[in-house]
């Protein structure tokens, strides 16, 4: 009996041992899993961190750059003048991204309004606008207007005043002088100035025609020679060519005796006239220029001296239908608009001769060197406009 007692007692402890080695075993397992679970985490964290350092290291230059161009950019408009909304104006410009459009832009942007430019850019350049670009109160549109825009009806529409930029060209070759806007021109229809000569004119009629069928406000104008940095290089105006010519040691051409006159004023004295202009209730032309005179031959040499240059001046057979006297009569904008030009001739071309010379240090950079538009016979395009 005492030995089956016994028997069972060790075959109950055996048991019990057994479950506990069970146990232990599964906690030994358990506990080797954890292990190893624990060890490769802790290697995968130290991974991941590696990783993240890493990461980290190779953005840092690049987060460094965006700080830096979001710096740049963030701040960089010109000031604006705050105008609230019944006295902020929505103006769209044609040709705005060219010489004397983007200096309009830049008056009517600073002077609190709301500016959409339209421009093709093919004598217009976005630099020319680009300090705008991103500013609430600034558009930009790459259009052709050979796709018509139909302006006058959006004038009629929404009711807005237009404004035509005609030019000094519309007197033609003039017997008059100076040249009242009262004074009808003196233009050869078929003469190789007559499609920008009456293009300007028949532009005045039309506008006028649709103010009085349609009953939209218009001003019209007349603009006679002006420069400013932003002049395209190769345009072949009389300033930029001597200006480029001086500056790269080329002879400066002078068509015909050098005899003829014009009358040059400052791109913000033109400016200024335009918005004045705009502000105004003057339906008729006006002649916005200014009305001191020059011969070519003592602008050349003006220039040349600003410059520095020793360029000589080299005459040229006189081009057809080459105005022989231009110069505004400017007493209609003195008396209704309170307008005259103000900056000195020889400051504003120290302002663009130093333009041109920037210009040329770009193009040299960039790997291109614009040079003045050869000289051209009696068939060709005025040099003296």
């Amino acid at each position: 009996m005492v030995k089956k007692r016994l028997a069972a007692l060790f075959s109950h402890i055996n048991r019990r041992m057994i479950k506990f080695l069970i146990a232990l075993a599964l906690l030994a397992y358990v506990a080797s899993v954890w292990g190893n679970f624990v060890s490769m985490r802790s290697l995968q964290e130290e991974g991941e961190q590696k990783v993240e350092r890493k990461i980290e290291e190779a953005l840092a230059p690049l987060k460094e750059k965006i700080k830096e161009i979001e710096t740049s950019i963030s701040q960089k408009y010109p000031p604006v003048k705050f105008l609230s909304e019944k006295d902020r104006k929505r103006i769209l410009i044609t040709g705005g991204a060219g010489f004397v459009g983007s200096h309009l832009a830049d008056k009517l942007m600073m002077d609190g309004h709301e500016v959409t430019v339209v421009d093709n850019f093919f004598t217009g350049r976005k630099r020319n606008v680009e300090h705008w670009i991103g500013h609430e109160n600034f558009e930009l549109i790459n259009h052709d207007v050979v796709e018509p825009l139909y302006i006058e009806g959006l004038a009629k529409r929404v009711g807005a005043r237009l404004l035509l930029a005609s030019t000094s060209e519309v007197y033609g070759d003039p017997e008059v002088h100076p040249q009242r806007e009262d004074y009808w021109g003196h233009v050869n229809p078929i003469g190789p100035r007559a499609c920008y000569d009456e293009g300007k004119r028949v532009a005045e009629t039309m506008c006028y025609a649709y103010m009085k069928q349609e009953g939209v406000e218009v001003r019209v104008a007349r603009i006679f020679n002006t420069f400013g940095p932003r002049m395209h290089m190769n345009d072949g105006r009389v300033v930029s060519n001597f200006i480029l010519q001086a500056l790269q040691g080329e002879s400066l051409t002078v068509y015909g005796s050098g005899s003829q006159t014009r009358s040059f004023q400052y791109v913000s004295d033109l400016v200024n006239g335009l918005v004045v202009l705009m502000n105004n209730n003057v339906s008729s032309p006006v002649n916005v220029g200014n009305p001191e005179e020059h011969t070519i031959l003592e602008f050349a040499k003006l220039i040349r001296g600003l410059v520095g240059s020793k360029s000589d001046i080299l005459s040229l057979p006189e081009a057809q239908d080459d105005p022989q006297r231009r110069n505004p009569d400017i007493r209609k904008a003195k008396m209704m608009l309170g307008w005259e030009p103000v900056v000195p001739l020889e400051e504003g071309l120290n302002k663009t001769i130093d333009y041109f010379r920037k210009e040329l240090e770009y193009q040299a950079n960039n790997q291109y060197i614009p040079k003045p538009k050869p000289a051209k016979t009696k068939k060709s395009r005025l040099r003296h406009a």
